[in-house]
This record gives structure tokens, C-alpha cells and sequence, in this order.
């Protein structure tokens, strides 16, 4: 059984003992809203969901159901507070890379083109082409698609909305952030970092911006995460239920909000984010450049870096192999065969992303899974060898990664994953109580009382429990891991000096 981890003090130094902190989340399927304390506990919640638009590489959303849905969460946490006007401060997060362009009131001009919009092929090149140098200065070798930069060229060349007088780009933050405040107010540098801009010297590549076309006027300011923008107006309140006058405090992406929700902010420390896919956010000292462009950083509200890459790997896998299954009695199946045989879980069909680049991989399995239960054990084992290989090319490319580690996502409600995977990494992991996104964003609202976002975190990020390593089991599912990574790079989607970085640190 997880060994319990302490709670921090209730009563926090440095935050009022009354106040609540709210935390605006927009994700892809739904809006949320959550009302937490400044001792972590959450004393209400409200959701609503979110329609898209899908064809083939097309990705939209309608932007006024972002406000629509999520003025409607809002009222309904709020309302289900005791005292309202014990709300002092909110932050929002929102899928990085979503953007649309606005008139000067604040109306959308176009649908949100989402995170992963992959239209912008063409223009990712001429971002590349334009921007290389700025690019590998920021840490990242190139530009995909589905960013925003790519995506805003896409608008300039294909749409008349853009060459209207006062048109502005809008990160998708941007219009909830506006109709709070009542009047535009600057984006913050998260969700700015996938637009180009220049997180080492916090200014929009104006040289680079020009060669390709951007007019300055569409840009928004931009501030760091953490900025107090403004504060709630009177027409806000009345439709959302926030007190008028609550400080807005400018947010980060949706995987830095889980990250912060997780209290992984100290240097070296990491956030392993099971979902469809698997996402890794970590904590160094300096920027990481990556030579081979899977790592990019964001820039923290404290001055720290937040290195981060998104796998195409995952537990999504699960579901497109076991459409109906009953995913616990497989799990506990598999437990008891406990084999050896792994599964590369690749859930995309556009090849891998991270911890490696490869367009062209595809799924295989090593080994004899022995029936239904076995393979799906070996897709879960999968997923533990993907894990350890992203601390393998993290280390390599000398990012820090021996600070604590954090497991969150849907992946992490599955206690033997867990300990499977704790035990494939060989080190302690911690499963907080409550890291979603949006406690994230309410942990970094409370900085708006002058508190820093670790001291934040630290009183609000409630440890629930601490799962250690079988010492014996990661010994023997070591052999295991390097036959993964050996069959990648045989392959030739794993570089022969990443493979062999990884059997370096298997032995040493």
C-alpha cells in the first residue's frame, strides 16, 4: 500500500486564512470552473461541455461557447460558496496553441483554430525558413503545424478578416481574459510561446515577424505568468457570479496548470501526465535547448524554466485496442500474469513526438503477451519503458530530472499502473490529491497576495499518498526496457547515442 505523505500546515503564512481562489479551466471537451481555499481544499466545482468541429486536419471551435460555457460554470461554483465576496483572485488556462483573430470590441472574426490544427504545413515551413535562428536560441529546433505562428500565417493568407482595420490575434485565453476585465488586457508568455514569441528576451521577433508578414498591430502586449492584468467588471460579475473587482491574474497552458496543480515546481522536479497521451512538465534552472526539437521550455512565474515535452504515446491506446472492455478486470488479469511482454503504445497515427521524433513509427510488440489480459498488460508495461525512455532523453540533452516526481491524468487513478510504473522508473513517486488544471490556476491566483507560486503551491497542493519502488521488480524489469529501446532504435526512429545513453544510466 502507498505510504501516506504529510498535509501541509492548514492556516498558510502569507495567505489569508478566508479567501478563495478560482480557477478557470478551458479544455477541449469542456469548460470548468473551480472555488479552492487558501488551504487547498476544493469547496465547489462546475463544469460545462464544449463542442467541435473535426475534418480530417481541421480542428475549430466556436469561440463564444468558450464564454458561454464557462460564464455558466461559474455562476453555478460560485453560487454554491457560502460567501461569494470571499473570492479574491482567479487565473484561467487553455490549450496551447489555439488561437482566432477579433474585431477591436472583442468579437471573434474567425472560429478558434485549436491546438492541434494541422493545416499550416505549408506555413510552418516559412516560419521555420524565417525564424530558425530565434528558434534554436529558444530552445526548440523547429515549428509543427499545429502551433500558433504556423496557424496565424494560415488566417493571413486565407481569410479577409485578418486585413480588417483593428483586427487582433487572440490566444484563446485572450477573449475571456478581455470580456472579465471589460476591455482587452495582455496575454500571458505560456500560451504566447507557440506564436514565436521571445520568452529569453520577452518581446515579440519583430525582424523575423516582418520577413513573414505579420503586422504588428495584430499582437497582443504580453506579460508573464502570475501579472495581475486587471480585475473583474461589473458586466462580468453580473453574468459569472465573480465578485466585481476580483483580481485577474494571467494564466499559463493547460499541461503548465496541471504541473503548478501538481506542486511540481521545484528545480528538477516533474509532473508525468497520463492521459490519452502522456505529457511530461519539469522544473530547471536554465533554458534547455534541445538539439532534437522534442523539449521546449515555458518560462515559470518565478523565473524558473518549465522543460516539457507531449508524447504521442499513451493510455489512449487502451481504448482503441479494448473498445469496451472492462479496463479493472483486465488490469487485475494482467496483474496476476504479471508477463513480460511490452507493447509500443502509440496512439497517433502520425507517428511518435516525444522522446523522440519519428513520422514514420508505428506500434509493435516484443515478446508473447499470452491472451487478451497479457497483451493489455504489455500495453501497460509499454507505456512504464515510453516513461523511463523520456528521463532517459532528458537527462541526455541535460535537462534535471533526480527532483521529486508526480504521477496525474486518468492514467494515475489506476493504483497497479502506478506501481508498475514506479517500479519500471526505480523512484518514489508522489500522487497528489487534487492536480487538475484548474486547482493549478487557482493555486497561481493566490499569488496575486504577494505570495510566489511555490509558496502557493506548498500550502495548497494536498499530498494524498507516496508509492516506493520495489528495488527486485526494477532489477527485473530493467532487461525489459532496454530491449524496448534497442527494438527503437533498430528501427531507426531512436538516435544510437540516445539508446546507448539509456543503457549507460541502466547500469550505472
Amino acid at each position: 500500500m502507498p505510504d501516506p505523505a504529510p498535509r501541509p500546515p492548514r492556516g498558510p503564512a502569507g495567505l489569508p486564512p478566508e479567501a478563495v481562489w478560482l480557477g478557470l479551466d478551458l479544455g477541449t471537451q469542456s469548460a470548468r470552473c473551480v472555488a479552492v481555499d487558501s488551504a487547498g481544499t476544493v469547496l465547489a466545482a462546475a463544469s460545462r461541455p464544449l463542442a467541435s468541429h473535426r475534418d480530417g486536419n481541421r480542428h475549430e471551435q466556436d469561440p463564444e461557447q468558450w464564454w458561454t460555457a464557462l460564464t455558466s460554470a461559474c455562476r453555478e461554483a460560485t453560487a454554491a460558496l457560502d460567501d461569494p465576496s470571499r473570492v479574491r483572485g482567479l487565473a484561467l488556462d487553455a490549450t496551447s496553441g489555439t488561437i482566432l483573430l477579433a474585431d477591436t470590441t472583442g468579437t471573434p472574426l474567425t472560429p478558434g483554430l485549436m491546438y492541434d490544427d494541422g493545416r499550416a504545413a505549408d506555413q510552418a515551413a516559412r516560419a521555420n525558413a524565417a525564424g530558425a535562428d530565434v528558434w534554436r536560441e529558444l530552445g526548440y529546433r523547429s515549428m509543427q503545424p499545429s502551433w500558433a505562428l504556423p496557424k496565424l500565417l494560415w488566417l493571413l493568407e486565407r481569410t479577409e478578416e485578418a486585413s480588417r482595420a483593428g483586427a487582433r490575434l487572440l490566444h484563446q485565453p485572450d477573449l475571456i481574459t478581455w470580456r472579465l476585465a471589460g476591455h482587452q488586457v495582455a496575454s500571458d508568455s505560456s500560451h504566447a510561446l507557440k506564436t514565436g514569441y521571445h520568452l529569453v528576451e520577452e518581446r515579440w521577433p519583430e525582424k523575423e515577424f516582418a520577413e513573414l508578414g505579420v503586422p504588428a498591430r495584430l499582437l497582443p502586449e504580453v506579460v508573464r505568468p502570475g501579472t495581475v492584468l486587471g480585475a473583474v467588471c461589473a458586466e462580468a460579475a453580473a453574468v459569472t457570479g465573480i465578485p466585481e473587482g476580483t483580481a485577474i491574474v494571467a494564466g499559463m497552458t493547460d499541461g503548465c496548470a496541471a504541473q503548478i496543480g501538481a506542486g511540481a515546481l521545484a528545480p528538477g522536479a516533474w509532473n508525468s501526465v497520463l492521459g490519452t497521451t502522456l505529457v511530461f512538465k519539469g522544473v530547471s534552472p536554465h533554458l534547455v535547448r534541445d538539439p532534437g526539437g522534442v523539449v521546449y521550455c515555458h518560462r515559470g512565474p518565478d523565473g524558473t524554466w518549465l522543460p516539457g515535452g507531449a508524447s504521442s504515446s499513451g493510455a489512449g491506446v487502451l481504448a482503441r485496442e479494448f473498445p469496451g472492455a472492462d479496463l479493472a478486470g483486465l488490469t487485475a488479469a494482467g496483474a496476476a500474469l504479471d508477463g513480460d511482454a511490452v507493447a509500443y503504445p502509440l496512439v497517433s497515427s502520425g507517428g511518435e513526438r516525444f522522446p523522440f521524433r519519428a513520422a514514420d513509427a508505428e506500434p509493435f510488440v516484443l515478446g508473447e503477451p499470452g491472451g487478451e489480459a497479457g497483451r493489455f498488460h504489455a500495453y501497460l508495461l509499454g507505456v512504464a519503458c515510453v516513461e523511463r525512455l523520456c528521463f532517459d532523453y532528458l537527462d541526455h540533452i541535460g535537462a534535471p530530472v533526480e527532483g521529486p516526481l508526480t504521477f496525474t491524468g486518468g492514467g494515475a487513478k489506476n493504483p497497479y499502473w502506478n506501481r508498475l510504473r514506479a517500479d519500471v522508473l526505480g523512484r518514489p513517486v508522489r500522487l497528489p490529491e487534487q492536480a487538475e488544471g484548474a486547482v493549478g490556476m487557482a493555486v497561481l491566483a493566490a499569488t496575486s497576495s504577494g505570495v510566489s507560486v511555490r509558496e502557493a503551491a506548498d500550502a495548497m497542493v494536498r499530498g494524498l499518498a507516496e508509492i516506493r519502488p520495489d528495488p527486485v521488480r526494477t532489477a527485473r524489469w530493467t532487461p525489459v526496457y532496454l530491449g524496448f529501446v534497442d527494438a527503437l532504435a533498430d528501427r531507426g526512429w531512436l538516435a544510437p547515442e540516445v539508446a546507448a545513453h539509456a543503457h549507460t544510466r541502466a547500469h550505472a
